[in-house]
């Protein structure tokens, strides 16, 4: 089609690709937003509830553990469950990253912005 051009047919095509991948990422990111992984601490006691794009949506407290003495001790079970939502959302974003990069033809490990 664009033979008599030069590169600019390579260029079509690249832009064609790069569309392509937006879209796709757009996609991810639409797809990571509902997607949601619990974090948990304490055996259980506290859960956290996290999109895959690292906002907490949120908490389930054990009422057992609502004792005004142990206050310190619920709000570091809040922060660590928290902490492992958002390493298990951060764990799925990367893996759904790779797989778009793959699904591309990209190298493993590229880094994309976001």
């Amino acid at each position: 089609m664009l033979k008599g051009l030069g590169g600019l047919g390579d260029m079509a095509g690249m832009m064609k690709k790069a569309q392509e991948m937006q879209a796709k990422m757009a996609e991810m990111q639409e797809e990571l937003s509902r997607t949601v992984v619990l974090g948990e601490a304490g055996g259980g006691l506290v859960k956290a509830r996290v999109t895959a794009k690292g906002d907490v949506t949120g908490l389930d407290i054990d009422p057992s553990i609502l004792v005004a003495s142990e206050k310190e001790v619920v709000e570091d079970l809040i922060l660590a469950a928290i902490k492992d939502a958002q390493l298990k959302a951060q764990t799925r974003s990367q893996q759904e990253l790779s797989r778009l990069t793959e699904g591309l033809g990209l190298p493993a490990g590229m880094k994309l912005p976001f």
